[in-house]
């Protein structure tokens, strides 16, 4: 099981100590730094900034979202950054849903969510391969486009530039059985959500599927401390957020993600928390059980013991959200 830096996305502005931890990854070995973007800093420059200050650490967006670029813009990025970089872009992408697709890019969520996905990482191996010019009769992503307001003139093109690497991975964010099975048939690898070593069972039949070399690679919030209980609470800060405040009342893919694991009860009442602007309350309301089977939290010792149920499991690379280079340090040591 291999090991990678999750930086997030920025807060309020750039994190000073972003640089310095990825620069300290690869010292250490790790086998990848990784970016994300919502509605703020984008998953791109700063994986960029990344790369112009590294020389071996591979570099992955976890997530970059769809909804934010058209399939071909994001291909032109990541060959871009893979030449740049010497081959080390690991492409992560994720639909996100309605609540910031709508609300924040200003498009229509898909109907479909399995066909517009499946259509984006077409055109975006097809602008990879540079075997014919990219042509796609589709729903979401036609190329050329011939909606009824085209002008009829579009030409099928293919990039000027030569991918350096035809066969760069594409992985994927999925939460839903159906989204992740067909993840497992088009993709070279899903980067889950609230993954628990505990719980695999519940991903062997989409996972039996997987091809040679298919990556799982969830994240995990690490911490080497003594207290648990306030190790915890970051973790139970992020759940609260995305659980409680990331979608609908009647519609939020992580709140549904939580309840498949068995906190259904709950889920609906951090939602219900969130909603009504009592943030604290929903955040208290995340059971530690929870927010500790999905983190790795604690002392040296408890944290060696936890690591070896991840190493069990499917999980090839596990990315590591670490505050600190001690805690970057210890899982090395651990991991190594």
């Amino acid at each position: 099981m291999r090991l990678g830096l999750a930086l997030g996305y920025w807060g309020r502005g750039p994190d000073p100590r972003h640089l310095e931890l990825a620069r300290q990854a690869e010292r250490l070995g790790y086998h990848s730094v990784w970016t994300a973007e919502s509605w703020g800093s984008d998953a791109f420059t700063p994986l960029t900034w990344i790369a112009a200050h590294t020389s071996r650490i591979k570099l992955g967006t976890a997530i970059a979202q769809m909804a934010a670029r058209t399939p071909t813009a994001t291909a032109m990025q990541a060959l871009t950054l893979d030449h740049l970089s010497g081959g080390r872009v690991m492409l992560g992408l994720g639909l996100s849903g309605p609540q910031v697709v709508e609300g924040w890019y200003g498009r229509p969520f898909p109907k479909s969510p399995l066909t517009a996905t499946r259509e984006y990482v077409d055109v975006i191996r097809q602008v990879l391969r540079r075997e014919a010019p990219v042509r796609l009769d589709g729903r979401y992503h036609a190329h050329p486009y011939a909606g009824p307001d085209a002008t009829g003139l579009g030409k099928p093109l293919r990039p000027i530039v030569h991918p350096l690497r035809p066969g760069l991975p594409v992985l994927l964010g999925a939460e839903g059985p159906k989204n992740i099975a067909q993840t497992v048939r088009i993709a070279d690898g899903w980067l889950p959500l609230y993954w628990s070593p505990r719980r695999t069972p519940l991903y062997e039949a989409a996972l039996a599927e997987a091809p040679e070399g298919f990556m799982v690679a969830p994240m995990a919030q690490a911490r080497v401390c003594d207290d648990i209980a306030e190790g915890l609470l970051p973790v139970k800060a992020m759940l609260g957020f995305y659980i409680g405040g990331m979608g609908h009342a009647a519609r939020n893919f992580h709140a549904d993600l939580m309840a498949r694991m068995g906190y259904e009860d709950e889920a609906r009442r951090i939602q219900e928390l969130f909603l009504a602007g009592r943030r604290d309350e929903a955040i208290a309301a995340v059971p530690d059980a929870f927010a500790d089977e999905v983190s790795l939290i604690g002392p040296r010792g408890r944290i060696a013991e936890r690591l070896e149920l991840w190493r069990e499991g499917p999980v090839t690379d596990l990315l590591v959200i670490a505050p600190d280079e001690r805690t970057l340090r210890v899982l090395a040591e651990l991991a190594g």
